[in-house]
């Protein structure tokens, strides 16, 4: 009741937002239309003393991980919120890209962390359908419209422009983690090169600032008294009885392979 009392001053809060599970565009993980509510919510209810970010990622798609931490950076800077970024498992790739929207970092003793690198996967099938005698036929207007696809053998070509695109997202991470992270860099060779470092080769290497976890380092920043609000997505009605079982068994796997590159 003491928030409600004129003139007698509140007990600190900390809003928390939870970042599990694989970035991605399809609705399945994390994506920028599910998480822009939650993230509003964070730092606009009340006046929270910080947001803190649980991350336990493994990466995804760059442009929902880039739109994701600009969201989360507009608001600290409007709203004049210190965000802290505390890393779980890991935060890997675009996992880190979120972890470099906080203004501190912190990891545990075996938390991975970095992998600043793009990566492009995919299948080659034109040979299995040869063997089954099966004719794929494509017809397009533009030379580039067919590239890379998988049902037709692979074009140097379409290899060479693949490399220029995966290098300029590339670009795009390292100059985002140079903004953010700067001066506490090392200037290891390996740094940008895809590297995943563990726990304090993490913070020596400049990717975090400390080992920490959320409870004990609020409580240290903010007083005995700091109390959480935990924010995080929801699923739909029609997930939650079931109605997309197989559409979130799809997400599981695509979940756990992500993971699994990481050896979790």
């Amino acid at each position: 009741m003491k928030r409600y009392i004129p003139f007698v001053k509140s007990s600190p809060f900390v809003a928390v937002i939870r970042l599990q599970g694989a970035i991605t565009n399809n609705g399945r993980g994390l994506d920028n239309p599910s998480l822009t509510p939650v993230i509003e919510k964070a730092f606009r209810k009340g006046k929270p003393a910080a947001v803190a970010l649980e991350i336990n990622c493994p990466g995804g798609s760059p442009v929902q991980s880039s739109l994701i931490a600009a969201r989360i950076r507009r608001l600290a800077e409007e709203k004049k919120v210190p965000v802290f970024a505390f890393v779980e498992d890991v935060a890997a790739s675009g996992g880190y890209w979120l972890a470099c929207a906080a203004d501190e970092i912190f990891v545990d003793h075996c938390s991975l962390t970095g992998s600043i690198g793009v990566i492009s996967a995919g299948f080659g099938a034109h040979e299995a359908l040869a063997n089954y005698g099966i004719e794929r036929r494509v017809h397009t207007a533009g030379k580039s419209k067919s590239m890379m696809d998988p049902f037709k053998p692979e074009k140097p070509a379409d290899v060479k422009k693949l490399k220029v695109w995966l290098d300029d997202i590339h670009q795009s991470f390292i100059s985002y983690v140079k903004s953010r992270r700067g001066p506490k860099l090392s200037d290891n060779p390996d740094l940008f090169t895809g590297e995943v470092y563990i726990g304090q080769k993490g913070i020596d290497e400049g990717l975090a600032d400390g080992i920490g976890h959320l409870v004990p380092v609020m409580k240290q920043r903010f007083g005995d008294d700091v109390t959480f609000r935990r924010y995080g997505q929801k699923k739909s009605l029609l997930s939650r009885f079931g109605a997309q079982i197989v559409d979130d068994a799809i997400g599981g796997v695509e979940d756990r392979a992500a993971f699994a590159r990481f050896g979790l």
